[in-house]
């Protein structure tokens, strides 16, 4: 499929989707492409700049990012975030830093560990680490008080 930029007699800008260009010349030819604002068939392709893909505005994608994600082109000029986004991120990374600095990173083993204080068979003392939504619900179930962590600088 083509896309094209038409206009007609009257200079009415409109698009139109067309098989291939002798697609549109046939139609045309035939009487069937219309200005839907005035219904001239007097219509004609408009002067338009080719879309062509550009791999230097392409946002970088790393790791973290990749997972489960719809991604778009965007032109580098374009702000992503807003001042207030960019300001909020900056919070959340700092309130995350307040509540790691004195806890126990305990990586893939959080729920187990949780579960092993929470039941006296470990000190209990502050711990950080990663789990699944499943195990998080069933430690909430089990009466273990867990808490999200909110991003961090390294995690947007």
């Amino acid at each position: 499929m083509i896309k094209y930029q038409l206009q007609c007699e009257a200079e009415h800008g409109f698009e139109g989707w067309f098989q291939s260009g002798d697609a549109f010349d046939a139609q045309k030819k035939r009487g069937l492409v219309e200005c839907p604002f005035c219904g001239s068939a007097k219509v004609d392709r408009a002067i338009m700049a080719p879309a062509v893909a550009r791999t230097d505005r392409m946002v970088p994608l790393t790791p973290h990012a990749a997972r489960d994600q719809d991604w778009i082109s965007m032109d580098s000029s374009q702000e992503i975030l807003s001042s207030e986004e960019r300001e909020l991120r900056e919070r959340l990374a700092e309130l995350r830093q307040e509540m790691i600095k004195d806890a126990d990173d305990v990586g893939e083993n959080f729920a187990e560990e949780a579960r092993r204080m929470h039941y006296g068979e470990k000190e209990s003392r502050q711990i950080y680490g990663r789990t699944s939504l499943e195990e998080a619900y069933e430690l909430v179930e089990d009466g273990i008080s867990i808490l999200p962590l909110p991003p961090g600088r390294d995690h947007n």
